[in-house]
């Protein structure tokens, strides 16, 4: 019985010394995110060294963007321990945005197609002689 009390007392202190000190990560799991984020750095400097253009370009860039974001905001904000509420709070926003931004780019191309149609026969020199 001494053995199992004295073992619980360990593992209570234990408990007690890992909540007052914080939670400890292995050094190895920083180095190789700041390695991650190194390698990631470079890619996105390769997507102007080879002069990638057009749509690739953007995606690229943003693409290496929102990895490196996700790698800071999971590994060194302790996000990727943290309760799920505080992971929503953090990562809804953004999809949101997003959402309606998608939401809005297809409206837009609605409201454009729909002033083409209306009022694309018409250019400013037919319309001026009819004021006068």
């Amino acid at each position: 019985m001494a053995h199992d009390a004295a073992t619980t007392h360990t593992m209570a202190t234990a408990a007690v010394a890992t909540h007052e000190g914080g939670q400890q990560h292995p050094i190895k799991l920083y180095l190789l995110v700041w390695g991650w984020l190194f390698v990631l750095s470079a890619c996105s400097y390769m997507v102007d060294y080879f002069h990638v253009q057009g749509h690739l370009r953007w995606f690229l860039i943003l693409l290496f963007m929102i990895v490196k974001a996700g790698l800071i905001v999971a590994v060194f904000m302790h996000m990727a321990w943290e309760r799920l509420a505080l992971i929503y709070a953090i990562l809804v926003p953004p999809v949101a945005v997003l959402v309606f931004v998608a939401i809005m780019v297809f409206e837009s191309d609605y409201t454009h197609l729909t002033r083409k149609l209306f009022f694309g026969p018409y250019t400013q020199s037919e319309v001026a002689p009819l004021e006068h």
